[in-house]
């Protein structure tokens, strides 16, 4: 029932078939404002949690595990697309800044921190703010449902690009993986990793979902988690682009669509931006269905 009840904004918001760019260039506007919102509350959540010391300590222990097994899991695998759909690049089309890119990431954590050390200076009880993060991010998904459709990108589309679905499928695989495996290294419940891991990248969903069920500690670590996956992509896809383009485009998981779309089609040429569309897109689909499904689970 809680999936069916997370999944229902997102499933109205993409039965809205809005074309208006004004009203489009709005919601972007707004899912922005409610990240920075989501993202805050989480933090006043961990600051304002009891025994933080000791909880500390395994956050950021589990977080590199599962960071640390994700990039391993995604590097291995996604080789293997490229031997399957060897992919010829163009040449490359010029520099991007990078490091524009990695502050407007860092820029989030500074929400997150801001809000951490919020709840440090004025503990608030964790109950209201899980409800209060519930009750935003029902209108996030309806949000996020909207652009899913406005981004015109149809079935037909998605079924007819074998490499960017093998990409997904392989980052998704594997990613589900290491969550398993860190779960069962910090003998966690195996769908709790899992649940840590089904956002591949999409640190502001999968935050705000796992908050909302397992509170702002298992929050922060599938926040943390994603948001390096996509400070990483950055650095790595420029330099893996000409040796396995798979692993350039994949590793930036539900990104690929959007904020690492740039520095894909800078390094790998305009013959890459279709395949990492499609791997954006279907990834972007999995988290808001896998994340609630696996939390549901226990």
């Amino acid at each position: 029932m809680d999936t069916l009840v997370i999944l229902s904004p997102l499933v109205l918001g993409y039965l809205i078939p809005l074309r208006h760019r004004p009203t489009l260039q709005l919601i972007d506007r707004a899912l922005t404002a409610i990240v920075y919102l989501i993202l805050g509350l989480m933090g006043v959540g961990l600051g304002s949690m009891e025994n933080l010391a000791a909880e500390l300590g395994g956050i950021l222990a589990l977080t590199a595990t599962l960071i640390g097994l994700t990039l391993a899991g995604n590097l291995a695998g996604l080789p293997l697309v490229d031997k399957r759909w060897p992919l010829s690049l163009g040449q490359e089309q010029g520099e991007v800044r990078t490091l524009a890119m990695v502050v407007e990431s860092l820029q989030l954590a500074g929400v997150v921190l801001a809000g951490f050390l919020l709840g440090l200076l004025f503990p608030q009880s964790t109950s209201h703010i899980e409800s209060g993060v519930n009750i935003i991010l029902m209108g996030l998904l309806l949000l996020i449902g909207i652009q899913l459709r406005a981004s015109g990108m149809s079935l037909r589309q998605i079924l007819l690009n074998p490499r960017g679905l093998a990409i997904a499928a392989m980052v998704l695989g594997t990613s589900l993986l290491a969550g398993a495996i860190t779960a069962w290294i910090w003998q966690l419940p195996t769908h709790h990793g899992l649940a840590l891991a089904a956002g591949t990248g999409w640190y502001s969903l999968s935050g705000a979902l796992v908050s909302a069920k397992l509170g702002p500690a298992m929050g922060s670590v599938a926040f943390l988690s994603d948001l390096c996956r996509e400070l990483i992509a950055v650095i790595l896809i420029p330099l893996m682009m000409r040796r396995t383009p798979a692993s350039a485009i994949g590793y930036g998981g539900a990104t690929a669509m959007d904020f690492t779309l740039p520095v894909i089609q800078k390094s790998g040429g305009p013959q890459t931006v279709p395949i990492a569309i499609v791997s954006g897109f279907v990834l972007s689909l999995a988290g808001p269905v896998l994340i609630p499904f696996f939390l549901s689970l226990g």
